[in-house]
């Protein structure tokens, strides 16, 4: 090889240096102080919660025209969008919020009306009936005096016997007057007792309505139950004052045929006991008594009337009157049976309902024939199951 003389030595060296320094302004010192311009921070908006996520620094270009990568500001919207929902709350549906539950709300209202109503008649009635024993302790003071008097033996027309007659006289029409008083506090139980089957055919349709939630329908059959109690009580209280009206009619015109006795007994100063009206007339009762317990209707007996309890307030009060009036004018002293009947499908809960609810329609027409006049120890209620479709009471004759 040939030696490189000094001139090229000189010319290469010269070569090296300027592609070094051309090279050196290609690329990048590490002394400057800000090589590729100011870095551009996105940054989710500040919000109390939650805490913002962490986000890295892209850096960008000093120039002016520089735009955000549409990735970058998908992120930055989302994080609004998270941060927007963390701050307001997302409002979900809450108890009484939803149309069903302002329906149980108001029902609750109604149940409490109704259980105000059932209070109310019961302590007008325990008024009435306190009134009505006080007049009956008076009465039977003045006739036990009356009683022990004649059986002595005194004069005839005896003018003490005789205001004690007049005082027991007033004692027994104040008697009396409880029967209408108690009458009206029936027709007021009767009322809430139609509006408590009312309302508990609105809750058990309410299950149906779309928009509740879990908690709408917890607070129903709560509710349910509930109105069954108060329809239980407010069928109770109608029972028992039917009852107490039937009782004291009963009572009352008998107490009248034995003061028109005790009257003809102090006018002759001579005791004769009881009124011999009274007395046939215990006979009939405890005869038609033991005529209705001894019998059993049998399924092949055609019945006097079938009332069929397929809807609501259904009105068989007219039909019922005709019927019974012509048995009562072809057999004076007839006595009738009442059947509930009840559908025989169903789970056992369904059954057990089905017997309740046909034993309340058979005590509704028990106050109807109660109403009419028949007293109700001329009636036997009693209750079976049956391939019907609803409940049904019949009405037998015997």
């Amino acid at each position: 090889m040939r030696k490189i003389s000094g001139t090229w030595k000189t010319g290469l060296l010269v070569t090296a240096s300027v592609a070094l320094a051309g090279c050196e302004a290609l690329w990048p010192t590490t002394e400057a102080p800000d090589p590729v311009g100011a870095p551009t921070t996105v940054q989710a908006p500040s919000q109390p919660e939650p805490a913002p996520l962490a986000t890295s620094e892209i850096p960008a270009p000093a120039s002016s025209g520089y735009q955000q990568p549409a990735a970058q500001q998908s992120i930055q919207q989302q994080l609004q969008s998270q941060s927007a929902v963390a701050s307001t709350g997302v409002t979900t549906p809450t108890i009484g919020q939803t149309f069903v539950g302002r329906k149980v709300d108001a029902m609750q209202g109604d149940l409490a009306k109704l259980e105000g109503s059932v209070g109310d008649i019961k302590a007008r009635a325990n008024a009435i009936m306190e009134q009505g024993r006080a007049s009956a302790d008076q009465y039977h003071q003045l006739v036990a005096a009356i009683t022990a008097r004649l059986q002595q033996g005194t004069t005839p027309g005896n003018p003490i016997l005789v205001a004690q007659w007049n005082q027991a006289q007033s004692a027994l029409e104040s008697i009396a007057e409880v029967t209408p008083q108690v009458t009206v506090l029936s027709n007021d139980a009767a009322e809430h007792a139609a509006f408590g089957q009312y309302l508990l055919n609105a809750v058990q349709a309410t299950y149906g309505l779309s928009g509740a939630v879990e908690e709408d329908h917890v607070r129903l059959r709560i509710l349910e139950d509930k109105v069954h109690q108060a329809v239980v009580e407010v069928d109770r209280t109608l029972n028992e004052l039917s009852q107490d009206i039937s009782r004291q009619n009963i009572y009352v015109n008998s107490e009248r045929q034995n003061m028109t006795t005790l009257s003809l007994a102090i006018k002759n100063g001579e005791l004769y006991g009881s009124s011999l009206a009274t007395q046939a007339f215990t006979q009939t009762e405890n005869l038609a008594r033991a005529a209705a317990r001894a019998t059993v209707p049998d399924a092949s007996d055609p019945p006097l009337v079938i009332i069929r309890f397929d809807r609501p307030n259904v009105q068989y009060q007219q039909a019922l009157f005709n019927a019974v009036s012509q048995a009562l004018s072809r057999k004076p002293n007839a006595t009738f049976d009442l059947l509930a009947v009840s559908p025989a499908q169903g789970n056992a809960a369904n059954i057990a309902l089905n017997n309740s609810a046909a034993k309340r329609n058979a005590e509704d027409v028990l106050r109807t024939l109660t109403d009419m006049g028949i007293s109700s120890s001329r009636v036997q209620l009693l209750t079976t199951t049956d391939a019907v479709a609803n409940n049904e009471v019949h009405v037998f004759v015997r």
